[in-house]
């Protein structure tokens, strides 16, 4: 491990790591919460056009794919909120969309190669430059501030759509506020874990602290622990065996999951059972 800190490269990656481990369960957890699980893999698919549209106009890819980005989040928000068309109907739209205008984009870049694609699809731990690392770092600045100064609104909203708006809370300026900020968490993972996969690491570490965590705040604080370990852990793993980082800290957090889910079963079988009066 000593090793892995002596390369500037890898320096640069595990800070990225790092951030990106806090960064997407945090928002992630609302989302689940919300049923809106897959919104981080049609964010995705958009985000790629975005970076295309980077190569192509000459400007820095990770600024366009955060716009990009936000603007589809912004739009399938409202088509959901509208009802004219069914969320996963609107969430295919953007799938489809997104990877098509992202591939005919980066077709017609100049430079424009596969390489430089599948570095953006599945991540890479030599690519994370300086000025990569300080968007990020910005970037997860701004998620972690939303979750901690909007957090009690955001879970009334994720609880209860109705209950909220009775409340008094913006609903959707808050539902607006959960799609922009998913989006910036998928241009912030997306040079480490890759934008393919990026909604695994939104949404697999809170499912593995669901399973341990009796509370919301709980399973929000152990899905960060559990990113940050399958980050960091999932980098420092394709450093050796030489592939693309984000297909083994997808695996990591998996492998998480399957040991907190027994885990969880032998914990919930040794708690006492409560006697009815």
């Amino acid at each position: 491990m000593i090793e892995l800190v002596q390369f500037g490269f890898m320096q640069r990656a595990l800070i990225a790591a790092l951030l990106v481990g806090l960064a997407a369960p945090a928002i992630g957890t609302f989302m689940v919460q919300r049923r809106l699980a897959l919104l981080g893999d049609g964010i995705g698919h958009v985000a790629l056009t975005g970076v295309a549209l980077g190569f192509l106009t000459g400007t820095t890819p990770v600024l366009t794919a955060v716009v990009v980005a936000a603007l589809g989040a912004v739009a399938i928000e409202l088509v959901r909120e509208r009802g004219r068309t069914s969320g996963d109907v609107a969430l295919a739209l953007l799938f489809y969309g997104g990877i098509a205008g992202g591939v005919l984009l980066i077709s017609l870049a100049p430079g424009g190669s596969n390489s430089t694609l599948m570095s953006y699809l599945f991540g890479s731990i030599s690519s994370v430059s300086v000025e990569d690392v300080w968007v990020i770092a910005l970037l997860a600045v701004a998620v972690l501030g939303v979750v901690i100064l909007f957090g009690r609104e955001l879970y009334v909203l994720c609880q209860d759509e109705e209950v909220a708006r009775a409340a008094g809370l913006p609903v959707r300026f808050l539902s607006l506020l959960i799609a922009v900020t998913a989006a910036l968490t998928v241009v912030i993972a997306m040079r480490v874990v890759g934008l393919l996969l990026v909604s695994a690491l939104m949404v697999v570490p809170v499912a593995t602290g669901q399973q341990l965590a009796r509370s919301f705040r709980g399973t929000m604080l152990l899905s960060m622990l559990f990113g940050v370990i399958a980050t960091v852990g999932g980098l420092g793993s394709s450093f050796y065996v030489k592939v693309p980082p984000g297909a083994i800290i997808v695996v990591v957090a998996l492998g998480g999951f399957v040991l907190a889910l027994g885990l969880g079963r032998f914990v919930r079988r040794s708690r006492p059972q409560e006697s009815i009066p």
